[in-house]
């Protein structure tokens, strides 16, 4: 077990991408203070991100595995490595599309109205994600600015529905980008929004704004990844895709285990 741990933390330093035109080294996370091995941290974080899972039903899958871990343990866990996994899958993937959907929808946190931002692009790439507790042009353009700090490009085009608060945030920030506005055109986005209902249903609602913002931020980077349209694809193209995105996981997490 320790070989396998030391081997897949080499082989995570060793983890390389271009960046413009230099060479860029992605270390793995450090699991340094930690008693389990990174594969059998990794492979609870991706379980609870993956599925519609509580901590404690990850906790007997685990169990059944022979592997006798706490459910606070794995919670741990996944406050520990579930951002830092979702950025490095972030960092690897292909440069999202110039059309980018945009919606919002409310979640109830402790009896409040908040409202969830998503942004995806025309694959259906989730972009980013934020939790406000207004939905006005402030909210907007605060969501916006995350947008294209992160990405570090502009759309050719905008959709949203008819809320006036996106109009506003895109002539402070993006005034030259094409904004579409309906709600017929936003289907890609409204959908995104079912596995997170998914989970807050799992989770009996988030605890915290902080909390929602947490999750949704890791659960958004990782869970995607692992869904790249069935539909679109045969069963030897899909089991192909899934082995790369396996050994994409395998890569960020520094782990050397291969999709079964």
């Amino acid at each position: 077990m320790v070989v396998c741990l030391v081997a897949g933390r080499i082989a995570g330093l060793l983890a390389v991408r271009w960046e413009g035109l230099g060479l860029v080294t992605i270390g793995a996370p450090s699991y340094k203070g930690f008693r389990f091995p990174a594969e059998i941290i990794s492979h609870g974080v991706w379980l609870y991100h993956r599925f519609p899972l509580s901590f404690r039903e990850v906790q007997e899958m685990m169990l059944e595995r022979g592997i006798v871990v706490s459910h606070e343990t794995i919670r741990q866990w996944c406050a520990k490595f579930g951002q830092t996994y979702a950025n490095a899958l972030r960092r690897r993937r292909a440069r999202p599309g110039d059309k980018w959907h945009l919606d919002e929808v409310f979640i109830k946190i402790g009896g409040k109205t908040h409202y969830l931002w998503r942004a995806v692009d025309q694959q259906g790439t989730v972009l980013d994600i934020l939790v406000t507790s207004h939905r006005d042009a402030k909210a907007a353009t605060r969501f916006f600015r995350k947008l294209l700090k992160g990405l570090e490009y502009v759309p050719r085009v905008l959709i949203t529905d008819k809320l006036a608060s996106y109009g506003v945030a895109r002539r402070r920030l993006i005034p030259g980008v094409e904004h579409r506005r309906s709600k017929y055109l936003n289907n890609r986005a409204e959908n995104s929004h079912q596995p997170t209902r998914a989970r807050e249903r799992v989770m009996k609602k988030f605890t915290s704004a902080g909390h929602a913002q947490r999750f949704l931020s890791a659960f958004s980077g990782i869970s995607p990844h692992f869904r790249p349209g069935r539909y679109l694809l045969s069963a030897e193209e899909y089991r192909r895709e899934m082995d790369t995105r396996f050994t994409t996981w395998n890569q960020v997490t520094g782990t050397t285990t291969t999709a079964a």
